[in-house]
């Protein structure tokens, strides 16, 4: 499972419009310069949050927790059963 190009790009279209045309187009008057800067961080601390956890989610550290007798049905169903557990059968009832 690899990055898609299209969200990177969509995302990172609607932020830059955030963070470069926004402040461009701020409204005159005494506090534009803080207006400005204020677009321009959130641009681009959004985008990098929104970067991380998106790449976060290619390559996760933690999976699911699943019971043994889990693990087995859904090789079995899937069509990839384990070489090893041929003769085993799950037991019922202990799944909480």
């Amino acid at each position: 499972m690899g990055a898609s190009a299209l969200p990177i790009i969509i995302f990172s279209a609607i932020f830059g419009v955030v963070g470069i045309v926004l402040p461009i187009v701020a409204p005159k008057g005494p506090n534009r310069g803080i207006v400005q800067c204020v677009l321009i961080l959130t641009a681009a601390t959004c985008w990098l949050f929104w970067l991380c956890c998106y790449m976060a989610q290619m390559n996760p550290l933690i999976g699911p927790k699943l019971h043994q007798n889990t693990i087995l049905i859904m090789a079995r169903e899937w069509g990839n059963p384990l070489p090893d557990m041929e003769g085993y059968t799950p037991e019922h009832g202990t799944d909480h």
